[in-house]
């Protein structure tokens, strides 16, 4: 069985972070070992929220590890509260990094133009760093643009912009850029992917939903994440990735009594494993 380990924070209540890691990778017959960063009461969408910070623990966490052994197919990270997180999250990628698995960083710290809160230009540039140690970067158009310094660019820009946009990600240093929430017209709205090494774009898209939902960004990075573990083609885990997120999306809006704060992905598990099996 695939070992994945995802390092990120546990929003107790929220679906986001590891407790939709946890469940979607395990969902693709993957034995997934986790390494939380903070535990907090609910994410901070809420208006109150507990939160405790596990940074110190991050290293003998890895280091006991390392003493037994214990290897790791990908390792995949999300939210990181701080630079020093991200300095020991390369520690890690040194640690555990080998020819036979790959590392993927989701840059969870900005979206809609702005960086999250705590979250400073100098913060950007060191997950810049940790996303070019990465074989797969995943961010959306907002985190993309601070890690290379340039404007964001919200809409009106065409294929040109957002093949250089993933151009300038693999300069970082990894091997394969997928940009999250592209989006060419009203109606479609998707990811669109660039490997470097075989010089190849990859592009799938969805019809565009009424609604946004917190720890969307989450279910994708994860879903493809367990996807590429179990060695699908970048096209098909692309295409897996999406296809999940939007269905937890739509179950979620056909749901008069949903929650707000997350997407309900569980109502798509059953058609995620009917495909995994086929």
């Amino acid at each position: 069985m695939k070992r994945v380990l995802t390092v990120q924070d546990i929003s107790c209540v929220g679906k986001c972070s590891l407790t939709v890691a946890l469940p979607i990778i395990s969902a693709f017959s993957i034995e997934t070992a986790v390494l939380p960063t903070a535990v907090l009461s609910n994410h901070t969408a809420f208006k109150e929220f507990t939160f405790h910070d596990l940074t110190p623990e991050i290293e003998p966490i890895y280091k006991a590890w390392k003493k037994e052994n214990i290897t790791f197919d990908c390792i995949y990270t999300g939210y990181l509260g701080s630079k020093e997180q991200i300095n020991l999250v390369g520690d890690i990628f040194d640690a555990f990094k080998s020819s036979s698995n790959f590392t993927l960083v989701d840059p969870a710290m900005a979206d809609h133009g702005k960086l999250y809160k705590g979250f400073d230009l100098d913060f950007a540039k060191s997950m810049a760093t940790l996303s070019g140690k990465a074989d797969v970067t995943v961010p959306n158009l907002t985190e993309a643009s601070f890690m290379l310094g340039i404007p964001y660019v919200e809409k009106g820009y065409n294929e040109d912009y957002i093949k250089d946009v993933l151009g300038k990600l693999c300069d970082l240093g990894s091997n394969l850029a997928v940009l999250t929430g592209v989006s060419f017209d009203d109606k479609l709205l998707g990811v669109y992917a660039y490997n470097k090494k075989e010089n190849k774009y990859y592009q799938y898209y969805r019809e565009k939903l009424p609604a946004m939902f917190h720890g969307t960004g989450d279910v994708f990075a994860s879903s493809l994440t367990g996807a590429l573990a179990l060695g699908k083609d970048v096209q098909s885990a692309l295409e897996i990735a999406v296809d999940f997120t939007w269905e937890s999306i739509d179950f979620t809006i056909k749901n008069p009594d949903h929650n707000w704060y997350g997407v309900e992905f569980e109502n798509a598990f059953p058609n995620l494993i009917k495909r995994l099996e086929k």
